[in-house]
């Protein structure tokens, strides 16, 4: 499959109030969030018209930007109106979106009291994460070499550009060795999230979750998390010891690119998606697709 570059394609991305055609959304390479990572961003997805849970990614975006110190020149009703626009002026119903905000070229240095906050929507076609065949068999993980930092660290609280450079080297690696992901611990070898997605971890049917004091709260986890609730399953939100992988029996992963997906292998530890991961697996994908979610 021949790779479609994502500045040269057809369409409108709306960019600080006004659409502008795809190829001409552009900033200059003096940008200070080009060099500084001072940008934050969203992930969302919409479907059949309704970009699910659209205002609690907006307002994260927003206390993203407030952790970075900056803010954003919109209302979270602005925002929420231009990411279903963008939807609407490209003819998009089922579709990904990425907001993103940051600073702009007026000061390049590590104070930039003074530059503008500019902010971008863009929305296209992206079916599935991850392999749908692969899916209900589980995905493959490796190890990764980094660890989530500790939040006097870093702004871990945050949707930031800068702390997915240690992702995308993770999953780089792991795609090397034929893994479609990669397991990150923390900084205390706790088991934190996968590179872009959530973890759960079920043992004699009991859910177990990281505690996410020094990574996302994903919203796609906090809808798992009620799904599960709903369904008669336990949850525990603990701190998960590295040590403890090998004594689970499923293993599933949430996002809003990954959605559900189970999880067949981490490194050396098999697992097999079994009731509880696919039967989550499928109550999101009716939940988001506004279907009847059986109890």
């Amino acid at each position: 499959m021949s790779l479609v570059p994502f500045d040269d394609r057809d369409g409108w991305i709306w960019l600080d109030g006004q659409f502008v055609p795809w190829r001409d959304a552009k900033v200059h390479v003096l940008t200070h969030g080009l060099h500084y990572a001072s940008a934050v961003f969203e992930g969302e997805r919409m479907y059949g018209g309704e970009i699910f849970e659209l205002t609690a990614h907006t307002e994260r975006l927003f206390k993203s930007a407030q952790i970075l110190d900056f803010k954003i020149p919109y209302t979270v009703a602005e925002i929420d109106e231009a990411c279903k626009a963008t939807c609407a002026r490209n003819g998009l119903t089922d579709c990904y979106v990425r907001p993103i905000a940051w600073r702009g070229s007026e000061m390049i240095g590590v104070s930039a009291q003074q530059t503008k906050i500019h902010v971008a929507v863009a929305a296209w076609d992206w079916p599935s994460y991850f392999d749908p065949e692969q899916k209900r068999k589980g995905i493959r993980l490796a190890h990764a070499i980094y660890r989530r930092p500790s939040p006097q660290t870093a702004p871990t609280m945050a949707k930031a550009v800068g702390l997915y450079m240690i992702c995308t080297i993770s999953k780089h690696a792991a795609e090397r060795d034929g893994y479609a992901d990669a397991l990150m611990l923390d900084y205390r070898g706790y088991i934190a999230e996968a590179t872009g997605a959530n973890i759960f971890l079920v043992r004699d049917g009991v859910i177990h979750t990281p505690t996410p004091d020094c990574f996302l709260d994903g919203i796609t986890r906090q809808t798992v998390m009620r799904l599960a609730r709903e369904k008669g399953f336990e949850i525990i939100e603990r701190h998960i010891p590295g040590e403890e992988l090998g004594t689970f029996s499923e293993v599933f992963i949430c996002g809003t690119a990954a959605e559900v997906t189970p999880v067949s292998e981490i490194g050396e530890h098999r697992f097999t998606p079994g009731n509880i991961s696919l039967s989550l697996m499928d109550d999101y994908a009716k939940l988001v697709r506004r279907e009847p979610v059986m109890a």
